[in-house]
């Protein structure tokens, strides 16, 4: 299989969670736009870069680069990636990896025994581990991110084994942690999830192909129909006899779902693991409603992930839900904001409030969780400032009290003000007139029909498998300082 990488000059913008989706057209056909409609469907996963590979008749051509799918993907790139029989597309934000250019994805590695281009969700718990043995056996590594760590080992694997699913097999006995793959080789598409599906991944088929995506909302924009969920430990693969399954690796332990893929990850239009996204926002609401009620004259949501719990905490509690806010949809996260008075600007570009909805008002404002707090101060203080009489803070989330070992952006216990003050005190920093989360019992209740467990550990502390004893986001970037 040869490759050509097409790469323009080094420019666009940096930034959250990641989203992989993967296409087995089967015939020769416009992969590349196909693609470009999915990630755009899954671009709330991740703003920092945007890539895609193309396979046309064992051709690869790579494209990636930092920023958004619109800014990355220009009509004179989706003309050269070029039609093709498969297709495998990333968007990105750094949990494990600088923020550079070259830590984009997908990654395409050559070895002897062919090519392959994979995609990953998630994060590895031993990395750091897996990186250090294949260094010192000669491996030379480009990026910074556990994702070449993965792809090294499915090629060693592969040296051994008959086929690239039986290596993608083998490497699930050696990596641990969370991982969501899409993979293609020369002649096949492959998705994989680890053995306690921290990460969602879904099927869907499309004009007599197959699809695999983070969220069934991508399978909506290109018009696919869903078939299932990958499960837990499943590899599934894709290619000219049609689809098949390896589940060796299925049922080996509970499974464990990310929780907060459900209150704030996942686009309120997808279904993960058999729950509908929205409906466990609006439980999410009436949990609070019930845990936390108040006397109050509206309810408004922070947006995006706040107004579906808005909407249940109001069907509950009686309260009339109403707009709050106003977001321009114009001013991307990749906004650059240094400085403290920058980001108060950045705040008000991006949030107005409606002065006539809330002023004289007592209001109940719902967000999907505090996790410095200094956000959550600036947007109380706009409601102040827009004449609301008392403002209430509920979250739909439990206290952010522990680090995230499985891909989402919480590292370090050191900036969590839950970890540092109680609710009293952070509803005086906040400046709110109260504040309520949503509880650790209630969290388990949201996702009615979900077949899977969840993880808990960033509210919990328990963990569902062994994670690092130190933790440091870049450790690759201060491993390499250090050499």
């Amino acid at each position: 299989m040869m490759s050509t990488e097409y790469l323009p000059a080094p420019d666009g913008h940096i930034h959250e969670e990641c989203g992989v989706f993967g296409v087995y057209a089967g015939q020769r056909e416009d992969v590349a736009s196909l693609t470009y409609r999915a990630l755009f469907a899954l671009q709330h996963r991740g703003q920092e870069s945007a890539g895609m590979g193309v396979n046309d008749d064992g051709v690869i051509t790579n494209y990636k680069d930092i920023g958004l799918v619109s800014e990355a993907f220009t009509p004179e790139v989706l003309q050269h990636m070029g039609e093709g029989r498969m297709a495998v597309g990333h968007v990105r934000y750094a949990t494990t990896g600088g923020k550079s250019r070259a830590n984009a994805q997908p990654l395409f590695i050559n070895h002897v025994k062919g090519s392959l281009v994979l995609a990953h969700n998630g994060n590895l718990t031993n990395a750091a581990e897996l990186r250090e043995k294949l260094e010192l056996s000669g491996a030379i590594f480009h990026t910074t991110s556990d994702t070449e760590v993965i792809a090294y080992t499915i090629t060693g694997q592969r040296l051994q084994a008959p086929s690239i699913e039986e290596a993608v097999s083998a490497a699930m006995d050696i990596i641990q942690g969370a991982y969501s793959l899409v993979i293609m080789s020369a002649q096949k598409l492959i998705a994989a999830r680890d053995p306690h599906g921290f990460r969602p991944l879904c099927i869907g088929t499309l004009d007599g192909g197959y699809v695999f995506a983070s969220e069934s909302c991508a399978l909506d924009a290109i018009g696919a129909r869903f078939l299932r969920d990958v499960e837990p430990g499943e590899i599934v693969v894709a290619d000219k006899d049609g689809l098949r399954s390896l589940r060796e690796h299925c049922g080996q332990c509970p499974s464990s779902l990310c929780v907060f893929e459900y209150i704030y990850f996942a686009r309120p239009d997808s279904v993960i693991d058999g729950a509908a996204v929205h409906e466990a926002r609006l439980r999410a609401g009436a949990f609070l409603a019930l845990e936390h009620p108040v006397q109050a004259d509206i309810v408004i949501g922070v947006p995006d992930s706040g107004i579906d719990a808005a909407i249940g905490y109001a069907r509950q509690s009686g309260i009339p839900y109403g707009i709050g806010f106003v977001k321009n949809k114009y001013i991307a996260r990749t906004f650059i904001a240094p400085g403290q008075k920058a980001r108060e600007n950045k705040v008000r570009l991006k949030l107005n409030p409606i002065a006539a909805a809330v002023r004289g008002k007592r209001v109940v404002m719902i967000d999907d969780s505090i996790v410095r707090g200094t956000t959550c101060a600036r947007i109380v203080n706009l409601l102040r400032e827009a004449g609301a009489a008392e403002v209430h803070v509920r979250i739909s989330a439990p206290p952010f009290l522990n680090p995230c070992y499985f891909g989402t952006d919480i590292d370090s216990r050191d900036n969590l003000i839950a970890c540092n003050h109680t609710v009293e005190e952070i509803t005086r920093i906040i400046g709110a007139d109260s504040l309520g989360y949503l509880s650790v019992d209630s969290v388990h209740k949201l996702a009615a029909g979900c077949g899977l467990g969840f993880c808990d550990g960033c509210f919990t502390g328990t963990y569902p498998i062994p994670v690092p004893q130190v933790r440091e986001k870049f450790r690759f970037e201060q491993k390499l300082n250090k050499d």
